[in-house]
């Protein structure tokens, strides 16, 4: 396997996630790679409460625009560690579909991504995002479970 020219981390801002983005961080680093960071947003939302169903465009312009944001700040400061990084949003209500997607966009060589590590009634009900991206990943995934992202901290 050749060392990877782009590598992509999707972040959704929880420990686990952000110890996974500094160990995609550290590996970029080493291997002088790209480090894609994406943020998927829903599609549709709940609208709160005093948003306007007419409105609702506008709502999502100004979530999309903050979402970037945070995911260009993320981004900043990864490359702060000295790593060519940048940030970008995926819009839709399956994460794992839009992770492998951007992937696919991006031309990337490799996933890193954090799992929850839900088991159980929570793993049933609500499925793992990361599981879903293995299994139908065209490229290596590197899988990072909560205790080895905690104790990489």
């Amino acid at each position: 396997m050749q060392a990877p020219k782009r590598i992509l981390a999707p972040v959704d801002y929880s420990p686990i996630s952000d110890a996974a983005l500094s160990e995609a961080t550290d590996l970029a680093k080493l291997l002088g790679s790209e480090l894609v960071l994406v943020n998927v947003v829903p599609v549709i939302a709940d609208l709160p409460n005093d948003v306007s169903l007419l409105k609702e465009g506008a709502y999502e312009d100004e979530r999309d625009k903050e979402a970037l944001a945070k995911v260009q700040a993320a981004a900043a400061k990864a490359a702060a560690s000295g790593v060519t990084a940048r940030g970008v949003i995926g819009r839709s209500n399956v994460p794992s579909k839009e992770i492998l997607l951007t992937a696919e966009h991006e031309n990337a060589d490799l996933i890193v991504i954090a799992t929850h590590g839900m088991t159980g009634w929570g793993e049933i009900a609500f499925g793992s995002v990361a599981e879903k991206v293995v299994q139908n990943a065209t490229i290596p995934v590197l899988v990072l479970r909560p205790k080895a992202a905690a104790a990489a901290k």
